[in-house]
């Protein structure tokens, strides 16, 4: 069986890439760009970093920086709006995840025409999108580099899973020097939508001999890393390390996908319009408990990626240890503790479960579960 293996164009990683991108820019000979971010990168100035430069190499550009945490289809339909009116021919976007998913989004339409809403689902566009350069400024969604685009629809409040090739951006930037200001609770949130990224990966029923070494290599790194750059802001490597990592994570999902994590974290998100990274560290223990009945021998082997003493264990016990690693480190970085903390009511598990079923990440999770499993595992993580 044949495999593909989806990635940019090209990728530039560490210290000066964002220089480096702006070189790539001027040699593709593109004119005009529309940068897609959001009002807090604008208010912290650090959006500056990329004008300057853009500047001073005589590259145009127009900024809509309306993009919110969790983006709707307004938000593209303003943007892409924009983009016409203003004669972009290409697009940069600057941040996490929801700049990247925001420009995606952009692109995508502007390029096929129609609203966002038509391509839910898999590979549903048929030209490829208006050309995307994603600059990284978190550690954790991996947006920059993968064919995925998340997209919440506010009249159903549900958030679209878009999982298309031609929404894998061209260029893809990773300079820890933009992501040395990001506060605590992102830079914890980030990181555990990375490891939740690998994981789940490294699970799926389309994981390959490549994803799994991805996948293996990000665990071991956060694992060793993010804590200090919770903690330490401005350690240089931590952040470097941390870059590696979601990136790692993000080669292992673009092409092995996701599961019952992700599936269920986006109802989440577009239902309560709360953060992504959060929902994933509070779900990750618990899907992967549910997990257990097929996976036990990766789960074990994820343990042992994590740094756990796996000598002797049976899988399962192998298993259950990664669940409590899990839950720890979440707990030592200040991840809440369950989905009560941020005012989720058991009484919407029914329709999330329904819209978490639907979910195209749903698809690869190692077991296929019941609406009543959903449920179960949604009051399980309450």
């Amino acid at each position: 069986m044949a495999y593909k293996f989806y990635m940019p164009t090209l990728s530039l990683l560490g210290a000066g890439a964002l220089e480096d991108a702006i070189e790539e820019m001027k040699a593709m000979g593109l004119k005009k760009a529309l940068i897609v971010t959001d009002k807090v990168l604008m208010n912290v100035g650090l959006v500056n970093t990329l004008t300057v430069l853009l500047e001073d190499n005589g590259i145009p550009y127009i900024i809509f920086d309306k993009t919110q945490p969790n983006p709707t289809v307004k938000n593209v339909e303003d943007g892409e709006r924009l983009l016409h009116q203003e004669n972009c021919d290409f697009i940069i976007s600057f941040g996490g995840g929801s700049p990247h998913d925001c420009a995606k989004g952009i692109a995508l339409v502007g390029a096929n025409g129609g609203s966002i809403k038509d391509y839910e689902g898999v590979n549903k566009s048929k030209k490829p999108q208006v050309p995307l350069i994603a600059v990284n400024t978190t550690a954790g969604t991996a947006s920059e580099m993968t064919i995925f685009c998340i997209i919440t629809d506010e009249e159903r409040h549900v958030k679209m899973a878009i999982v298309d090739k031609n929404t894998c951006p061209i260029i893809a930037v990773n300079d820890p020097n933009l992501m040395m200001d990001m506060p605590k609770s992102l830079t914890a949130a980030t990181g555990m939508d990375a490891l939740t990224h690998a994981i789940e990966a490294y699970v799926s029923t389309a994981a390959t001999p490549v994803t799994n070494a991805c996948a293996l290599q990000a665990v071991k790194i956060i694992s060793q890393h993010l804590k200090t750059a919770v903690m330490e802001g401005h350690n240089e490597e931590a952040r470097s390390q941390m870059a590696y990592a979601e990136f790692l994570a993000g080669m292992a999902f673009n092409n092995a996908s996701l599961g019952y994590v992700h599936a269920m974290a986006h109802q989440l998100g577009g239902f309560y319009d709360l953060p992504h990274g959060v929902c994933n560290a509070i779900l990750l223990p618990h899907v992967q408990s549910f997990n257990k009945k097929v996976a036990s021998k990766q789960l074990k082997e994820l343990a042992e990626a994590m740094g756990g003493d796996i000598t002797n264990l049976t899988d399962e016990e192998g298993a259950d240890l990664l669940l409590d690693m899990i839950k720890k480190l979440s707990a030592t970085i200040d991840i809440p503790s369950g989905l009560r903390d941020l005012n989720v009511k058991e009484k919407d598990f029914t329709i999330l479960a329904d819209n978490a079923l639907k979910d195209a990440c749903s698809l690869t999770n190692p077991i296929q579960g019941t609406k009543e499993d959903i449920i179960q595992i949604f009051q399980n993580a309450l």
